[in-house]
């Protein structure tokens, strides 16, 4: 059974987001923003808050250090540097986790961070070593591709699982990654995220940007909680999962 997982906890400061409390409810996984590229100390313990009413699992949602740009702007940090900020974000949300009693369940990286551990080798292996230095060695959340060998035989070699995610809300490439947000039609309206989640769920396949039919065998299925339309796409994509 596929899952359904949402970006949250990702208001700051005076800029505030209503609706992760509305979408909650709805999903099975929370990736919760760790302050790097937005969630403050007070937004990240009521997102918690908000897990542990509705028994979401909760996965830590690490970025590069980019508050201005939202995470979404690359970064060529090496990797005994980007280990440390990995783990200390993992670490934020662990702890905070810990003071309402609940327990930290995978890590996804975001934004930039995530686009680059996909398509740049040397990034993943840097990401994967963070998990696999790490006091407690947390699976990860990765985008399902057509083929995935690299990813898993490596996660393997250091002793990582891998969650498989594809996304509702974005229009693919034709190489089978996430077309870029500069490009027009890349964020999807709720009437195409609920058309690609159904091929995703019923298919496991998309149609890319061009018409390219990519084969994707996906765990979970994410929405972007800043998405305009998220509270609609998730009511709807949940009741697609439902028996």
């Amino acid at each position: 059974m596929i899952r359904l997982n949402a970006d949250l906890g990702e208001s700051y400061g005076r800029w505030q987001s209503n609706s992760d409390a509305d979408i909650m409810p709805f999903i099975d996984q929370a990736n919760v923003a760790c302050g790097f590229h937005a969630g403050d100390p007070k937004v990240l313990q009521d997102t918690i808050g908000l897990v542990k009413t509705h028994q979401v699992d909760l996965g830590a949602h690490p970025s590069y250090p980019d508050l201005q740009g939202f995470g979404r702007r690359s970064m060529r940090i090496p990797a005994q540097e980007l280990i440390p900020l990995i783990h200390a974000q993992i670490a934020v949300l662990e702890g905070m986790a810990k003071c309402q009693g609940l327990a930290l369940k995978y890590v996804k990286p975001h934004g930039a961070l995530y686009n680059d551990m996909m398509q740049h080798a040397q990034v993943f292996e840097d990401v994967i070593c963070a998990l696999q230095q790490y006091h407690t060695t947390y699976p990860l959340m990765i985008q399902a591709l057509a083929n995935n060998d690299f990813h898993f035989s490596l996660a393997q070699k250091y002793g990582v699982t891998l969650i498989l995610e594809a996304f509702a809300d974005r229009r693919y490439s034709q190489s089978g990654y996430l077309l870029s947000r500069d490009q027009s039609g890349a964020v999807l309206n709720a009437d195409e995220a609920l058309e690609q989640a159904k091929m995703l769920i019923r298919q496991q396949q998309v149609i890319a940007h061009g018409g390219k039919a990519i084969p994707i065998n996906a765990q979970s299925l994410c929405v972007h909680g800043d998405s305009p339309s998220a509270l609609e796409m998730v009511v709807k994509i949940r009741a697609l999962l439902r028996p």
